[in-house]
């Protein structure tokens, strides 16, 4: 599966990119129009000239994605070749491509820098051109400039005109200066930290809303002594002996790796970050932009160190 084989047709890698944007074989094909017959048929030639099983077959239960670990695996791949088609055949102007994506600063340190990394890797003849903002401003970035392929954030609550594709959900922890006490309390609970120095986000920002909300929930007023913009500044703030914190903690440990801090999970405490895509309704994002975001999915599960 290296590499396209000479037979392989555009209507056949557009039947499988199409399927893995719309979710299903009903949606996909309705977004090629084409009956469902036709598009299985594309698929399952597909599949006999790549000699893998691309998308599941049969119902069962609800999948993240109707295709199977070997089509996910070739997709990016197959949206790469639909875009060189669609410029070879004079669509689009050559040239290098570019990517225009807008995401948190959360995502941005912790996920979409690695994430450019290795699209640029397997990927060099398209650039990704990153911007960092709050949740907000990627939402009004997307309703007034065309060129924002898609941004990475949280849902902002009240945003219209967007629709939103989930990518993963983030888990809070409780982070500390070394050795503090809070670290070795068994049964950890927000009660806890009622009078301890808490340091959130800043007012408005989704994390700081997540917060407190879970501690208002329990009738508890937390003790905040200290604000900041991002989970970075928090982190080191903690590191600096100025207080603890409550934080989203991504699956690889990248929050907190190489920094003096101690960390406890706190699960099911704290409603969790839901990240994800967001794209103006009723657009499907170019070839190029569908390449990266698979790069955005979640592959490492390691525990937070």
């Amino acid at each position: 599966m290296a590499d396209l084989l000479p037979s392989v047709s555009t209507d056949q890698v557009a039947a499988l990119v199409e399927l893995a944007r719309a979710g299903s074989l009903r949606a996909a094909a309705a977004g090629l129009h084409i009956t469902e017959q036709g598009l299985r048929n594309r698929l399952v030639a597909l599949e006999g000239l790549l000699e893998v099983s691309l998308y599941h077959k049969q119902r069962g239960p609800r999948r993240r994605s109707p295709l199977t670990p070997q089509g996910e695996q070739f997709l990016p791949r197959a949206t790469a070749f639909l875009e060189s088609a669609r410029r070879l055949g004079g669509n689009e102007p050559a040239g290098p491509q570019e990517v225009h994506v807008a995401a948190t600063q959360y995502l941005t340190l912790y996920a979409m820098l690695d994430a450019v990394r290795r699209f640029h890797r397997a990927f060099p003849a398209i650039r990704v051109r990153l911007s960092s903002r709050t949740e907000r401003d990627i939402e009004d970035a997307l309703l007034r400039d065309p060129d924002l392929a898609f941004g990475v954030a949280a849902p902002y609550e009240g945003g219209s005109g967007l629709d939103y594709r989930h990518l993963f959900s983030l888990d809070w922890g409780l982070i500390t200066p070394p050795r503090h006490p809070l670290l070795k309390k068994r049964g950890l609970t927000l009660a806890d930290l009622v009078g301890v120095p808490l340091i959130v986000f800043e007012r408005g920002s989704t994390g700081r809303q997540h917060v407190l909300n879970a501690f208002y929930r329990l009738g508890l007023s937390p003790r905040v002594d200290m604000e900041a913009t991002t989970t970075g500044i928090v982190v080191k703030m903690v590191e600096a002996g100025l207080g603890v914190s409550l934080v989203p903690l991504m699956p690889n440990g990248s929050v907190t790796r190489g920094v003096n801090v101690g960390v406890r999970k706190l699960p099911d405490q704290i409603e969790p970050i839901h990240s994800g895509i967001l794209i103006r309704r009723g657009e499907t994002p170019p070839p190029a932009a569908e390449a990266f975001i698979q790069f955005l999915k979640p592959t490492d599960t390691t525990p937070p160190g």
